[in-house]
């Protein structure tokens, strides 16, 4: 691999990572670091921080000086894992990540920078102009996480819920869009209890309902993954009628269960789920929707697990993001009696398949229809409602462009423009 004279930035996990990572990339670059490699990490599974050390311990074999800073939630978590790492120079938590002085330092020889991430009670707007090889935008509206769910190490890694001010995020899309970014996508760790520490306390709804007025030149919205315990009314008014949100909605489900998600300490139960997502379909008919979902949590039986199963077709869902459960050291589930490992995979690789099936299912029912699709590299793109697309000829990167699907398979959907 050959030496980078300009700092390079390795991303791990969710959608605010991606966001973080551009504000830490700017920082870097005007620090002048030179031959330097970034990993902001994730945290969200003890596998996810041994890829991390594995791959830093590899780039270090392959480029013997370069420089490397170590970021991100494991990197809070598990500070000093990473600070007797031979092969890490700089370690910095995930506030400080984001301050620019800290990168000054890059060259000094302190080797640790983190601070209790449980006593940030503000959160600092970053200003970021685009984003390295994407064509949408994703953007940080809040920052933590107030719960505490049994299975997740995620809130001791990005602290408590703290909102970013409407009128910082709409001048970042403001900024955005000003750069060509025609999709915008809203990010957070808890983004459904956006507002809870501002004054007035305005929820998330009003806050989307407000902003749009303020970026009259974003085509299309999207959000991150939703909390189906607290979506307000003034959010469901907005997906039910606004057609720059877009109409693909990812829950955090978790489970089809009512004692599984008790003992998750979850806030809503299945029924919750089913109920909320037959009132958004009713009122948005080409809606569609994601989830997250865990097999195998401590405890769960088989009759458990097929709850699980069934609620998925009894709340509609398509797009699934299934885990088999990991237990977290430091978290409560981690000391509850843990299902057989193979059992995990077993009911991870069923409901896979399920939604395999049900995702193929609905790309058929969408040939032959018209979409917009917002392209990106190699001529892909999706659909407003997140169905991948292949796209025959060239078209430019970050066009919103109208085509007629010409044919679906497993892998997404083959479309053609529309002549003007």
């Amino acid at each position: 691999m050959p030496k980078s004279s300009s700092p390079k930035i390795i991303s791990y996990g969710c959608r605010l990572n991606t966001f973080e990572s551009e504000v830490m990339r700017g920082h870097a670059e005007k620090a002048g670091l030179k031959n330097t490699i970034i990993f902001n990490t994730c945290a969200v599974t003890s596998q996810a921080e041994q890829n991390a050390r594995s791959h830093i311990k590899k780039i270090r074999r392959q480029q013997p000086d370069v420089r490397i800073i170590v970021s991100g939630c494991a990197a809070q978590i598990a500070p000093v894992v990473f600070q007797n790492m031979p092969e890490v120079d700089l370690v910095l938590g995930n506030e400080e990540k984001l301050e620019p002085k800290n990168y000054l330092q890059a060259n000094s020889e302190e080797k640790i920078i983190v601070s209790d991430i449980m006593q940030v009670r503000e959160i600092a707007g970053h200003l970021i102009t685009g984003f390295e090889s994407h064509s949408r935008a994703f953007i940080q509206i809040q920052q933590g996480c107030n719960h505490r769910c049994t299975f997740c190490i995620i809130p001791f890694g990005r602290g408590n819920n703290r909102s970013i001010p409407i009128k910082h995020i709409a001048e970042q899309i403001n900024n955005l869009t000003n750069n060509g970014y025609r999709e915008v996508v809203m990010t957070g760790v808890d983004i459904s209890s956006y507002g809870s520490d501002l004054i007035g306390e305005p929820t998330l709804g009003q806050m989307i309902r407000h902003l749009l007025l303020l970026a009259p030149n974003l085509e299309r919205l999207r959000l991150s993954s939703l909390d189906p315990a607290i979506l307000d009314e003034d959010l469901l008014e907005l997906i039910a009628n606004e057609p720059r949100v877009m109409p693909h909605i990812h829950f955090s489900v978790q489970a089809g269960s009512d004692l599984i998600l008790k003992r998750m300490k979850r806030r809503h139960n299945r029924q919750d789920v089913i109920k909320l997502c037959k009132q958004m379909k009713k009122n948005r008919t080409n809606i569609v929707f994601g989830a997250d979902l865990i097999t195998g949590f401590p405890t769960e039986t088989e009759e458990q697990f097929n709850e699980t199963i069934d609620l998925v077709d009894e709340a509609g869902l398509t797009y699934l993001h299934v885990f088999p459960y990991s237990p977290r050291p430091g978290t409560p589930a981690a000391k509850m009696p843990q299902i057989d490992v193979n059992t995990r995979k077993y009911r991870s690789a069923a409901l896979r398949e399920k939604g395999e099936r049900l995702r193929t299912k609905y790309f058929e029912k969408l040939n032959g229809k018209i979409a917009k699709v917002l392209v990106e590299a190699k001529n892909r793109g999706y659909t407003e409602t997140y169905a991948p697309v292949s796209l025959k000829n060239n078209h430019s990167q970050g066009q919103v462009i109208s085509v007629k699907i010409t044919s679906a398979s497993a892998d997404g959907l083959v479309a053609e423009i529309i002549p003007t």
